[in-house]
């Protein structure tokens, strides 16, 4: 990883609906652009995910994506509209940023949610992006939701019945993840925080076993931060991010002519590699990497693909 660096420019950007998106930039204002997309969704981006790229020959553009992070309106705030926050909202506020910064083309880098709303934009504007790099591969189908927060318990039966048990005795059997978006909805303040920390002990047990898993990952968060974080999940996920179940991966020939390097951990319980195996196979310009000591999470090893990836597209 490169050393830490400050953002020479940055703002809030105005994208409609009331919600004004928190922007930086970092590295050369004349080098390769490329775009940081955070993951979540709901996270918000961190000084450390500037440090993958060479800040000589990159101009990085971070942002945090609406509700979360510094953007206003926050999603911690019971009154902010979560109507106007979906995936294709997300997809425009990326293009209008584009617009905004006056980048023709850049590069695409984030994992997790974030390569899932990657892909979203890419294959709506291939024209737009140069190259992609992801750690960490996830399309949020359905079914791959479904494995995060029911299949996956198989391995974890102690922490997810107590994840199933924060939710009403009437509604355990059915959807979870449409009855936490619920309890975080509710008028009841402590209602919505015991829902926001029985999730987030849930995100922090599935990555438990992870080599270089870190103990409170989700949990240690600021208060404000938790809630957004669960909130936006919650939203997104109990709404399949308003995708056609599959369609990014239909879809994934409309990504022809991008090259893209596809990091995975080969002990990523959430996320298990065949996701990226499928994208690989129907992405005709991407290489898929699995990593052995990686988790979700990342390891040194991880890092090191991304960063060589990176260097390897600076000058291209």
């Amino acid at each position: 990883m490169y050393p830490p660096i400050e953002p020479y420019d940055q703002g809030l950007l105005d994208v409609g609906d009331g919600n004004r998106i928190h922007w930086e930039t970092c590295g050369n204002p004349d080098g390769k652009p490329a775009l940081v997309v955070h993951g979540g969704p709901g996270s918000g981006c961190t000084p450390g995910q500037r440090r993958g790229f060479d800040p000589q020959r990159y101009r990085v553009v971070l942002f945090d994506q609406r509700g979360c992070g510094r953007s206003t309106p926050h999603a911690a705030d019971p009154a902010t509209d979560m109507g106007v926050n979906t995936t294709a909202h997300l997809v425009a506020d990326m293009e209008r940023l584009r617009e905004h910064l006056g980048v023709d083309r850049w590069l695409l880098h984030g994992g997790s949610w974030g390569s899932t709303l990657i892909l979203a934009y890419a294959q709506q504007y291939p024209h737009r992006v140069s190259e992609i790099v992801i750690p960490s591969v996830t399309m949020t189908r359905r079914a791959d939701i479904d494995w995060l927060y029911r299949g996956v318990g198989r391995f974890y039966p102690e922490a997810w019945e107590r994840f199933r048990d924060g939710v009403p005795e009437s509604e355990r059997d059915g959807d979870l993840v449409a009855a936490y978006a619920r309890l975080v909805a509710h008028p009841d303040p402590a209602v919505r925080e015991r829902a926001t920390l029985d999730w987030l002990a849930w995100e922090d047990a599935v990555i438990s076993a992870e080599p270089n898993a870190r103990t409170g990952a989700y949990g240690n968060r600021p208060p404000d931060a938790q809630m957004a974080f669960v909130r936006i999940c919650t939203h997104y996920f109990s709404n399949g991010a308003w995708l056609e179940e599959g369609a990014l991966l239909r879809d994934a020939g409309r990504l022809a002519g991008i090259p893209g390097v596809l990091v995975h951990g080969r002990l990523d319980m959430g996320g298990p590699p065949h996701t990226a195996w499928e994208l690989a196979r129907a992405w005709p310009d991407a290489e898929l990497r699995i990593v052995e000591d990686s988790g979700h999470t990342g390891s040194d090893t991880m890092r090191a693909h991304l960063v060589e990836a990176l260097d390897r597209f600076a000058d291209r």
